[in-house]
């Protein structure tokens, strides 16, 4: 029994870092002031603002004008499928778009809506790693095919996907790439130019920062439609007065994360190889998702005859957070699309969980998991 709670479930949702938390705080009493205001105290504001689309545009290798600030992933998901996709419909270019079996419900349900607007969707399928063959992406495409996307990492199982190469190809086509970066953002080094992406989506929350900010990369020069309708807000692409102390802790949490995130990448590989070779000599144990071109801190497995539930359950009350993929699909019956579109049977898939290792874990909380979940499963087998 672990003698305090073990957060391991950090690509849910990160905790706030203190360094981020201090940087708010003024911008939750002094600094009140509307950032569209002329007057000293909206100045003040406006300046917090741009400073943090500055730290977050560094992040990804961006220009900070390329920055929309939005309220999350899923908006900025949302924004970038049914913007780019729109403005491409309406200069004539076609309506037809290309996404994985594998993306985040935020994509998946945008493509969806889309269909509903008459686009049509391919939607590519993925090898048992739950990775992406470039080619099959080359093959989908077509003349009237306005936009892809294709995510950067996987929640469920951090299956990293080769989107340079992608867009390579999708460069040369002259064909808009939008990644799903949700996950990736803050973990790995992106770069915009190297993936060679035309909108890019992050979500402050999976790095240490608050929740309900995030941001939609625009490549400068890229059609896109606008979000909101009404103030001027963010370049007159998404009205709404800002979310000042947010967009402020979204800035600083990319600023901690530009320092930090290489030697925290290492760090947490080799506690998720600890893990997965303390965790290996568990009977009937199978590990889902690429081993060497993952995100490092996320750990897909399942163990043959005890369901997810069950282990969830067991784990928590041991004093273990862990989660079964996908926070935003938590508590839904249905078994997981990523594992199914892997090739894993539902049985199978319904006996998976994910562990999402992160920035305050210790090698202690490695260890004692691996013990706990060891005794767990020889108990229920």
């Amino acid at each position: 029994m672990s003698e305090r709670i073990v957060y391991l479930d950090h690509a849910a949702t990160t905790p706030i870092d203190p360094r981020v938390y201090e940087a708010m705080q003024p911008y939750l009493s002094g600094v009140y002031g509307n950032p569209s205001s002329l007057h000293t105290f909206g100045q003040l504001a406006r300046r917090g603002i741009d400073r943090a689309r500055e730290k977050t545009a560094a992040l990804i290798g961006a220009l900070p004008e390329e920055i929309f600030f939005t309220s999350g992933g899923t908006e900025s998901d949302n924004w970038a499928i049914r913007g780019l996709a729109e403005a491409g419909r309406t200069a004539g270019k076609g309506a037809h778009i290309v996404t994985s079996s594998i993306e985040h419900h935020a994509v998946l349900e945008s493509c969806r809506a889309m269909e509903h607007r008459g686009f049509s969707v391919t939607y590519l399928p993925v090898d048992t790693a739950g990775r992406i063959d470039p080619a099959d992406v080359s093959a989908a495409l077509r003349q009237d095919t306005v936009l892809v996307s294709i995510m950067t990492a996987n929640n469920e199982v951090g299956s990293i996907q080769p989107i340079a190469e992608i867009g390579i190809l999708l460069r040369a086509r002259g064909i808009p790439f939008h990644t799903d970066a949700v996950q990736a953002v803050g973990h790995i080094p992106l770069d915009v130019n190297v993936l060679g992406v035309d909108a890019l989506s992050l979500s402050a929350h999976k790095f240490y920062g608050a929740k309900g900010v995030g941001a939609l990369y625009v490549r400068r020069g890229t059609t896109i439609s606008p979000l909101l309708c009404g103030g001027a807000q963010e370049r007159d692409m998404r009205a709404g007065t800002e979310n000042t102390a947010g967009i402020v802790a979204c800035g600083r949490a990319a600023e901690i994360a530009c320092a930090e995130q290489t030697a925290e990448e290492e760090r947490l590989r080799a506690y998720t190889e600890l893990l997965r070779e303390r965790i290996g000599k568990i009977r009937r144990i199978s590990f889902h998702g690429d081993r060497d071109n993952r995100l490092a801190g996320v750990l897909n497995f399942g163990i043959a005859g005890i369901a997810q539930d069950t282990l969830l359950i067991r784990l928590d009350l041991a004093g273990f957070a862990v989660s079964a993929g996908s926070a935003c699909s938590a508590g839904a019956a249905q078994v997981s699309h990523v594992l199914r579109a892997m090739g894993c049977s539902e049985d199978v898939a319904r006996t998976c969980i994910r562990v999402s290792l992160g920035r305050h874990t210790t090698r202690e909380d490695v260890l004692s998991f691996a013990e706990t979940l060891a005794a767990i499963a020889e108990e229920l087998q």
